[in-house]
């Protein structure tokens, strides 16, 4: 699949059983929105506004919301149908707690919002982005945030040479297979890499993210092929 049809956040599952599946393929997802959270708890003050962009179901808000009481959430994402399954599962949330944004990838978002964002998430949302459209979406990210804020992301990743690329496809490979997945799924989730999404290395990122303008740029998380960072305007 070409960069341009990835930038609209390809998954290989429909949104309905995105939930249901994506335990099974990647290892210790519910620790990266867990681990975004707990990185918050540990700001100096709680975020007013906190913008998730690549929402997907509302996972990660369904959690946050919770532990955040004075916290409005913006949401989005290029799905519609992710955005409907988001809209279900937090309808219990209080609608002034909550603000879902018109469907947009991150690097074309261009909607008007009242006040900028304290912190902005975008989880497991960029790596199908060519590395000209991860710039153009680190950009977006970026420029929404008020001074201070945080930006948290969490990619798949490259490692950083040919046989790390081997050994990882096979650690995950095997993560995969104690999960439940046959060999024929875990092959077609494999093939994906470099052509349905794609990764780039940890080094990378960290040079991107600098090169943004962010003044402070840390990797908080790494595990199997997959890898969250946290940055501060």
């Amino acid at each position: 699949m070409s960069p341009e049809k990835s930038a609209k956040n390809f998954t290989s599952h429909l949104p309905e059983d995105f939930d249901a599946r994506i335990f099974s393929i990647l290892p210790y997802y519910s620790c990266f929105h867990q681990e975004t959270i707990n990185f918050i708890k540990s700001l100096p003050s709680s975020p007013r506004i906190w913008l998730d962009t690549g929402c997907g179901t509302g996972s990660l808000v369904n959690k946050a919301v919770r532990q955040f009481p004075a916290t409005k959430f913006l949401l989005f994402d290029p799905s519609e149908g992710m955005l409907s399954q988001a809209r279900k599962k937090l309808s219990s949330c209080l609608a002034d707690r909550l603000e879902f944004l018109e469907a947009s990838t991150t690097q074309e978002f261009s909607q008007e919002l009242e006040e900028q964002p304290d912190v902005i998430t975008a989880i497991q949302c960029h790596h199908y982005l060519s590395r000209e459209d991860r710039a153009k979406a680190t950009a977006v990210c970026y420029n929404l945030l008020k001074e201070g804020g945080v930006y948290i992301t969490f990619e798949n990743i490259r490692p950083l040479t040919e046989e790390g690329i081997i050994l990882g496809k096979r650690y995950w490979h095997n993560f995969q297979v104690v999960h439940g997945r046959t060999e024929e799924e875990i092959e077609e989730n494999l093939k994906r890499f470099d052509t349905e999404y794609f990764p780039i290395t940890v080094e990378e990122h960290l040079k991107l993210l600098r090169e943004t303008g962010f003044r402070t740029v840390e990797l908080f998380w790494y595990s199997y092929m997959q890898a969250g960072f946290y940055c501060i305007k």
